[in-house]
């Protein structure tokens, strides 16, 4: 990796300023002094900036409460993403694990781990989504059946789900594909409406209820390891 954008990653400063301080020989690599911007790094260095350490963080891993109006994209646009909420010196590498309807808040795994993503996005993993849906209609036993046998939508039919009704017209899901609008669409086969969706577990994952709609954390160290199981 350049020293410029190394340096800019890290959070120790814009490309401009810390390009200044190059020039300036406040930088050094491995106790020798860097003016080049282009110099290529690995991270493996000893690099200083105005003899201060600054260390490029290697796996990052952030559970967020996505709230509502915001999409689940890494491209600037019209609309407010979810990494216009993070806050973080290496934002730029990271990018949201699946993605959530604009509408539908609760967790969304962000990292900037590319091997375990691919991981528990392979549709061979079977990683497991679980959803809390409100509906505008009662819920029978009848519809909670057929989402467990599987729906049979107009472009495939769905896995058997586990369903478990909350109250008439609430209904806790987990599926284990994720097809555009799929819990919509599932509910919609069998003439209902969500109202609202908030999706409370990814893979080892639950949403830390302490954690309120358009905040988020970094995982714990047991949170890591089980995702990575």
């Amino acid at each position: 990796m350049r020293l410029d954008k190394y340096l800019s990653n890290a959070g120790a400063g814009s490309r401009k300023e810390v390009k200044s301080v190059l020039k300036k020989g406040g930088v050094t690599v491995g106790g020798q002094i860097i003016k080049d911007a282009k110099a290529e790094v690995t991270g493996e260095e000893e690099i200083l900036m105005d003899g201060v350490p600054v260390m490029l963080e290697r796996g990052i891993y952030i559970m967020l409460n996505k709230p509502g109006g915001v999409i689940s994209s890494t491209e600037a646009g019209q609309t407010a993403t979810v990494m216009d909420i993070i806050e973080h010196p290496q934002k730029r590498d990271l990018f949201p694990v699946g993605r959530l309807d604009k509408d539908t808040t609760g967790l969304l795994f962000i990292t900037n781990d590319g091997k375990l993503a691919h991981e528990l996005l392979s549709p061979k993993n079977k990683i497991g989504k679980t959803y809390i849906a409100d509906l505008e209609k009662e819920v029978s036993e009848r519809d909670l059946m057929i989402l467990r046998k599987g729906v049979p939508l107009k472009d495939f039919t769905t896995a058997p789900a586990e369903a478990e009704k909350l109250s008439d017209r609430r209904v806790k899901l987990m599926i284990t594909e994720g097809k555009f609008h799929q819990v919509k669409r599932m509910f919609g086969y069998l003439d209902n409406r969500v109202t609202g969706l908030r999706r409370v577990g990814f893979a080892a994952l639950t949403l830390d209820e302490k954690l309120g709609e358009g905040k988020w954390r970094r995982l714990t160290d047991k949170e890591i390891d089980d995702l990575k199981k």
